[in-house]
């Protein structure tokens, strides 16, 4: 099974719908195929911080983020340490779901918990299989995620508790 989880965070987030897999890498392939035909690199280079910016675009237009699993996202996850922690390949899996951690990140994406509710009913392949129709039809968590303060980030992602 740990193989169908590559792109499934501890938390139950679809990897295939984060923004920085999907829409930025095409967005900044596009610009940076623009700024070719228009001889950025042969001119810009002599425009101060040009190098670092163009390595960056490159960055972004290969979808640098390698999945949670793999250490991307937020590096002080401690949603991730806990599912580590406990043995658990998702925290929907866990007797205490949903905890604190969990409702304070469903706060940030409402569709958290109902995602992991559905999983637990139908099961991770057929789950698997909604999610990658919600990102065939360009579905991505930027568009429904809320802004919250620190104070709710911190619940979700910060040190761990108690």
């Amino acid at each position: 099974m740990t193989g169908q989880l590559e792109f499934v965070t501890y938390c139950g987030l679809y990897c295939g719908l984060c923004a920085a897999r999907t829409r930025i890498p095409k967005r900044a392939a596009a610009l940076q195929e623009a700024m070719t035909i228009g001889g950025w690199p042969d001119w810009g280079a002599d425009i101060p911080g040009f190098a670092e910016f163009w390595r960056f675009l490159e960055g972004l237009a290969t979808g640098g983020c390698p999945g949670c699993r793999a250490g991307g996202g937020p590096p002080q996850c401690q949603i991730r340490n806990c599912a580590r922690q406990r043995g658990l390949e998702l925290c929907s899996r866990c007797p205490d779901f949903p905890c604190s951690r969990i409702e304070a990140l469903g706060a940030i994406y409402p569709t958290l918990i109902a995602d992991n509710r559905r999983l637990q009913t139908v099961g991770l392949e057929q789950w698997l299989s909604e999610q990658e129709e919600r990102a065939r039809r360009g579905v991505v968590y930027a568009d429904i995620r809320y802004l919250v303060d620190d104070a709710v980030r911190d619940q979700a992602f910060g040190e761990p508790e108690g």
